[in-house]
């Protein structure tokens, strides 16, 4: 992937749909624009911003936009829509970024400079004392991190593809460190030139603490992101902490279940609706979840075409939310659901009370084999029946050669979405699970996690694990994913490494999904042990992480018997005859 093109595609899935293109606006805008107004941060910084003002009289409520993807010029087609209804509009570089002064370290600063970006609005003479804020990825981010501080003037946000803390929902996973999107996307806003060409071949390059020295400068960020592979004070001070009880706003949260954020949004959501001392704050708390990756209202993701139906009109919706809070219209927001999903498989929209659904049965489905469950031609089995004496799976893990990422919750490097998993399967490395063909229509909707209990030759390393569709003719697409580093199955805050040859049991979180797995349809579960270059491939040394210049090979055991049933959980939704 040229990474021009694919950072530049990325910044456009970052933003808010405009609604009017510019060629088609009139010449005449309803707005004075006001470029690179200077905004004051507490430690004497100046942030700059463009400030779209209505030509109307008086106060206006404000809609605000924090990213470090370029805010643009007068031509924006959000202003035009929004100022021409009564609304000013800003839109501010981060520190450090476009116009504005300062160092630009990702997540540092944007819960403070936030916060205080809404204090300095707020005392403005255009504004009325109402702020709402808008944003995709990045910039919702910044929406989130500076309503923790509970700014009297913030009345309501629209975070798209949002994630609130740096450390658990991009850096590190499970304790595997997300290469593809932290480097990648560390390349592409740090400047750092690499051959486009040669980027695929960079994700290999050791020792990840110095990665950048591939380009032509030293980025400090990144290498702060390897020198810091634990929840510490460093990745404290760049999230809000999960302190969703200091959000006091209603929030419309848009995600997709390829997103590389897609857990982020619906955890989100629901640690206010749990967390929140207020009712009408609780009360106000939505998200809206389609079958989209790093961008809302596609219909087609990865190898999947899921209808019309997965179509989203999001600026109207957002129009809808605000005219709502900030201008007090009856738009209808109060009849929507706290949660409207998109059910895959069955490819219909539904509305929901609540995450996890209240009916959700969690089941476990066990993994079961002869003792050869390598590749989908193997002997492995899933079922609901817990295992007795059964001999385990082995494989060999080697660094050298890990396993492709192909799809899944990615944005810089491999595409993301379902793509077919089967000419993957035939690796010896991977260990497949399969169903039988479904007698019925079998729902999963919910998060879901696999209970491993398996053992290895190395003090550290990674198991992964992969829920997949597999549809009657063959063809297997992924659902969802996830990993766990060795060291960290006890602790995200201190590490422990493993002894050889002793089991352990693995919690590795594959985050969410809805999918409806129709008749003749087959459910699996793949675990190996790498998943590359979305995340880094453990070198297996058990060294300092970031440090290993060479690797060596793991041999690796999973157990599925009376004393350990590995099994995955499944949150099945029971279906009402149709």
């Amino acid at each position: 992937m040229d990474m021009k093109v694919g950072a530049l595609c990325a910044v456009l899935l970052f933003l808010v749909t405009s609604w009017i293109p510019a060629q088609q606006t009139p010449t005449n805008p309803p707005f004075v624009f006001r470029k690179n107004v200077v905004v004051p941060m507490r430690d004497g910084t100046q942030l700059s911003a463009n400030l779209f003002l209505p030509k109307q009289e008086g106060p206006a409520p404000v809609i605000l936009l924090r990213t470090p993807y370029g805010k643009g010029d007068e031509q924006n087609g959000d202003a035009r829509r929004y100022c021409a209804a009564g609304y000013a509009m800003v839109i501010q570089d981060c520190r450090g970024r476009g116009d504005s002064q300062g160092i630009w370290d990702p997540f540092r600063h944007d819960i403070e400079d936030g916060f205080d970006t809404q204090e300095w609005i707020g005392h403005q003479p255009w504004c009325n004392g109402s702020i709402g804020t808008a944003g995709g990825s990045y910039g919702g981010w910044t929406q989130w991190s500076a309503a923790s501080q509970g700014s009297r003037f913030l009345k309501c946000m629209v975070p798209v593809v949002p994630f609130c803390h740096a450390y658990d929902d991009a850096a590190y996973l499970g304790g595997g460190f997300q290469l593809s999107l932290l480097f990648g996307w560390g390349t592409a806003v740090s400047g750092l030139k690499i051959d486009p060409a040669k980027l695929t071949q960079a994700f290999h390059y050791l020792p990840l603490k110095s990665w950048d020295e591939q380009g032509d400068k030293r980025v400090f960020f990144m290498r702060d992101w390897i020198a810091h592979p634990t929840y510490d004070d460093y990745w404290r001070a760049r999230g809000i902490d999960h302190r969703f009880d200091r959000i006091t706003v209603p929030v419309l949260n848009v995600g997709g279940w390829y997103d590389i954020f897609s857990k982020a949004t619906v955890d989100a959501f629901a640690r206010v609706r749990t967390s929140s001392t207020n009712r009408l704050v609780r009360r106000n708390q939505h998200v809206i979840m389609g079958p989209w990756a790093h961008g809302a209202g596609s219909q087609k993701v990865g190898e999947i075409d899921f209808g019309a139906e997965a179509k989203l009109d999001l600026g109207k919706l957002q129009y809808e939310w605000f005219e709502y809070w900030l201008q007090g219209k009856e738009t209808g927001v109060q009849d929507w659901p706290p949660l409207r999903l998109f059910v895959m498989g069955e490819n219909v929209w539904r509305n929901e009370q609540e995450w996890p659904l209240a009916r959700t049965q969690f089941t476990s489905w066990h993994l079961h084999s002869a003792g050869r469950a390598n590749t989908s031609a193997g002997d492995g089995t899933l079922n609901g029946s817990k295992p007795e004496a059964e001999p385990a799976d082995h494989f060999t893990y080697d660094p050298a050669h890990p396993i492709p990422t192909t799809g899944g919750n990615n944005l810089v490097g491999p595409p993301a979405g379902p793509f077919d998993q089967s000419a993957l399967e035939k690796r010896e490395d991977i260990l497949v699970y399969t169903s039988s063909p479904l007698e019925q229509a079998l729902e999963v909707t919910g998060p879901v996690k696999v209970m491993l209990y398996a053992s290895t030759s190395a003090r550290d390393t990674d198991f992964t694990a992969k829920l997949v569709d597999v549809h009657p003719d063959g063809k297997a697409y992924n659902l969802c994913d996830g990993i766990l580093r060795a060291r960290f199955g006890e602790s995200r805050t201190a590490t422990r490494l493993v002894e050889p040859g002793e089991v352990n049991r693995f919690e590795i979180d594959l985050g969410v999904t809805s999918n409806l797995f129709k008749p003749g349809h087959r459910m699996r579960v793949e675990v190996s042990s790498s998943n590359f270059p979305r995340f880094d491939r453990n070198p297996n040394t058990g060294h300092e992480f970031g440090a290993d210049t060479e690797w060596v090979k793991a041999e690796q055991t999973v157990f599925h018997d009376a004393q350990h049933p590995s099994s995955i959980l499944l949150p099945i939704i029971p279906r009402t005859s149709r």
